[in-house]
């Protein structure tokens, strides 16, 4: 008797290139159980994420229209991974073709009311705080279809790969995408605080913007700063956090999830962060626990002391490192992670009446 054949599931970005978003999805697909799905990527524009999902087995489609690739392609699941509001242009051509499940990783947490968000079987919302703050905000919404699935994060190789750490180092690491509105003045106005008080320590930076750079040079802190290229690969990622003690997170529109921050907990980091202010993104703060797995500080002065204490009192620091450690573990391993979406298409397809092969 052959075998059911693997359910084919078509995941949609908007870009194949460094951001939370994009690693994401390459996680989800790199782990789903290849045994009950053949998973697919699309997306109309190119990058880096494209050779390390052809080098997992992953098969990739780059550019043309979303339409022509479904017909072509004719998926079981379509998994699209986007903001979360309407977007007629991605969700037309899912219409039409109409697959048998249609889900959304929800980025942003955001709700599209319009009459092609009927499209979407399911909503994923990456962090409890999207989901509280969608139902708060919307309290008609039906939350039957809505359910948080956290972003994946290879905590395995993280685990493996960094060093036992010296936290009484004082070095601290900063990573994001190289764009203004990932940033806070921050992770600027904290390094003269530092100088002042440990004129020795290093800051390095994966993501630094023109404006960062051009304050490194005025504030005379070339000696204290180390600009790093971007990183695609989790095992240069890994041996960042390893010359690291600390990460120092500072984003003023905050996080709906915070990939960087959940790496450097799965790296035996401590975290220092902030909150953003007003109705925007504070999943940093479900991330980091103050007192737990890092510290939370809202001004420049308690930010830049947060950074201090921690250097000064390295047994803390170790703790809440393995305290992080410890959380990544169990809420955002990739393998877990997909092996919940594996059931998430499993139970959609079953209550369209084709349930996939376990």
């Amino acid at each position: 008797m052959n075998p059911a054949p693997a359910v084919r599931v078509l995941h949609v970005v908007k870009s194949l290139g460094l951001g939370g978003t994009e690693k994401a999805m390459q996680l989800m697909v790199t782990h789903l159980d290849r045994s009950r799905f053949a998973p697919f990527a699309y997306s109309p524009v190119d990058g880096e994420r494209r050779e390390l999902l052809r080098q997992n087995g992953v098969p990739v489609i780059v550019g043309g229209d979303l339409l022509s690739v479904l017909e072509k392609l004719r998926p079981d699941v379509v998994h699209l991974h986007r903001a979360g509001w309407p977007e007629p242009a991605l969700l037309s051509p899912v219409k039409r073709f109409g697959p048998r499940a249609v889900v959304e990783t929800n980025v942003f947490g955001r709700l599209d009311d319009s009459p092609l968000g009927g499209v979407v079987d399911l909503h994923l919302v990456v962090s409890r705080f999207c989901l509280e703050r969608l139902a708060a905000d919307n309290p008609s919404l039906d939350v039957s279809r809505y359910r948080v699935l956290y972003n994946p994060v290879d905590t395995d190789l993280f685990a493996r790969l960094t060093p036992e750490h010296d936290f009484s180092r004082p070095v601290a690491g900063r990573l994001s995408r190289p764009d203004p509105g990932k940033w806070s003045g921050l992770a600027f106005d904290m390094l003269p605080i530092l100088k002042a008080s440990e004129p020795g320590f290093r800051f390095l930076v994966i993501g630094a913007t023109p404006d960062f750079l051009d304050f490194v040079r005025d504030h005379d802190l070339g000696q204290n700063v180390e600009c790093l290229p971007p990183e695609s690969r989790d095992e240069g990622l890994a041996d960042f956090f390893g010359r690291v003690s600390l990460l120092a997170h500072a984003n003023d529109t905050g996080e709906s999830f915070g990939m960087a921050i959940a790496e450097a907990m799965a790296a035996g980091l401590p975290v220092v962060t902030h909150p953003a202010a007003g109705n925007r993104d504070n999943a940093q703060l479900e991330l980091v626990e103050h007192g737990v797995t890092g510290l939370v500080a809202a001004t420049v002065e308690d930010y830049a002391q947060a950074v201090l204490w921690l250097w000064r009192h390295p047994e803390e620091a170790r703790r809440m490192g393995a305290a992080g450690r410890e959380k990544a573990a169990r809420l955002y391993r990739a393998q877990e992670i997909a092996r919940q979406l594996g059931d998430i298409y499993d139970d959609l397809l079953a209550s369209s009446g084709e349930k996939c092969r376990t």
